[in-house]
């Protein structure tokens, strides 16, 4: 269990020193601003779809702590390329795993660095950290251009 935690920090500080995906998208369907007012954590989701009903592209810009930084570069790599369906599933998984009242089930072949984000669970005040990038694809999306994690 502590080599597992271990590689789960590593995953998320290897993603906020590196982060996958990071900077504006142009040309882009849609954008949504997300903050967390708790910390002041502010990133934006860039998000190109394809005629084809596939995220062609995804990206962030913003500010934020280790793991709403690290969050955001795993949805990025865990919905590109995804037929819409698929990453509004991953996105509800996603937010399920971290939020959800039972302990999740973990499957790394299936997860991938998106089970990382699980150990956060360990820290409550962290969580909303983890979800805002999530909240804001999800907003982006819809067609939203803004999103707290007060409000999802």
């Amino acid at each position: 269990m502590e080599d597992l935690e271990e590689l789960y920090q590593e995953i998320i500080l290897s993603h906020n020193r590196s982060p996958h995906n990071e900077g504006r998208l142009d040309p882009r369907t849609g954008e949504a601003e997300g903050f967390n007012p708790l910390c002041g954590d502010q990133l934006t989701v860039h998000v190109r779809e394809g005629g084809d009903g596939r995220l062609d592209a995804v990206r962030f810009t913003g500010q934020g702590c280790a793991i709403s930084r690290a969050s955001a570069s795993i949805m990025t790599q865990a919905v590109q390329a995804l037929p819409r369906a698929e990453v509004d599933r991953r996105i509800a998984e996603a937010l399920e795993m971290l939020t959800g009242r039972e302990e999740p089930e973990i499957d790394l072949d299936k997860l991938g660095e998106l089970a990382a984000l699980a150990g956060v669970r360990q820290f409550p005040a962290r969580i909303k950290c983890a979800t805002l990038a999530w909240h804001a694809l999800a907003a982006a999306l819809k067609g939203r251009d803004r999103v707290t994690t007060e409000e999802g």
